[in-house]
């Protein structure tokens, strides 16, 4: 199928979603909905048909009795529930007309995803800036801190995304995790990454290949507690937090390494001590370096 083109405006800095009809058994649209968002409350989907709340590749309402036909699309908005805000601001740390640089605080998602969908930077940005094509170069997870980097122009957003797809950013973390008088650094730390068994969120060091490299530095110890340095050359899903788990020094109010925790890290008292301090790279448009750092400090434990 070719590429989907939002038909529609967002709202509120919610962009719409959409979902491509593949060819199948399906009579009807409702049907097919039905069979693809199994999850939801019965009479929710033919309720969002007849109020005209699901549209075609025009951006035009579609009826409760249409017909199903295979190779388009059809488009909607996020139903969005009432959602905890995150006590915690969103600074801009620079901006110019390709990008938008910010310190991200701990707790906000980076895009809308799973019951995350106004409290995530995207949308809080595309809010404070007017801005709808504003879109992220790469990621931070919910619970880490710190600098994160967003295209403004679409048609720059492939060249920065190529910077971090070829390792061509250094980036640089700090956390704060147990102190180990026997663990030697500088070091670093080399391990193949792979979800848990029966797990899709948390990952685990398993045997192979590796396929996570990170440099651990010690900045400070204060008693049983230290300050890292973090330099991922990879960058694997949750692999500063697996890494350090797995060297027996887990990041301060983890809520998922080494164990994963009941409250899943929504305890704004104890965010995650990790920290996205600093990004470096040579520009691609202007060939000028680079750098941007976070504002934000880490707390050691009382």
């Amino acid at each position: 199928m070719k590429k989907a083109i939002p038909p529609l405006p967002p709202i509120d800095g919610l962009a719409p979603s959409c979902v491509a009809l593949t060819p199948g058994p399906w009579q009807t649209v409702l049907e097919f909905l039905e069979e693809k968002f199994p999850f939801l409350e019965p009479g929710i989907l033919a309720e969002r048909l007849q109020n005209g709340e699901i549209y075609d590749d025009q951006g035009q309402s579609i009826p409760a009795d249409s017909k199903y036909q295979p190779g388009r699309y059809l488009w909607y908005y996020r139903a969005v529930r009432e959602e905890t805000r995150v006590p915690f601001e969103l600074d801009v740390l620079y901006r110019d007309e390709r990008i938008v640089v910010v310190d991200k605080p701990h707790f906000l998602s980076a895009i809308p995803a799973g019951r995350f969908v106004k409290e995530t930077v995207l949308v809080r940005l595309r809010m404070l800036l007017g801005i709808q094509d504003i879109a992220p170069v790469h990621r931070l997870d919910r619970e880490t801190a710190g600098v994160m980097m967003l295209c403004i122009d679409k048609n720059s957003r492939s060249a920065y995304q190529q910077l971090f797809e070829s390792r061509n950013v250094q980036k640089t973390y700090e956390a704060i995790a147990p102190y180990r008088a026997d663990l030697a650094l500088p070091l670093v730390h080399r391990s193949r990454l792979a979800h848990e068994s029966g797990k899709f969120f948390s990952m685990s060091e398993v045997e192979g290949e590796p396929n996570s490299e990170t440099k651990i530095s010690l900045l400070e110890h204060r008693g049983d507690w230290a300050h890292y340095q973090l330099e991922p050359h990879t960058g694997k899903k949750h692999q500063l937090r697996a890494h350090l788990a797995a060297l027996q020094i887990p990041i301060l109010n983890d809520p998922w390494y080494p164990v994963v925790l009941d409250d899943k890290g929504d305890d704004f008292s104890k965010p995650l001590q990790l920290l996205a301090r600093e990004l470096k790279f040579i520009d691609p448009f202007t060939q000028q370096e680079r750098v941007f750092t976070s504002k934000r400090v880490l707390s050691w434990p009382h």
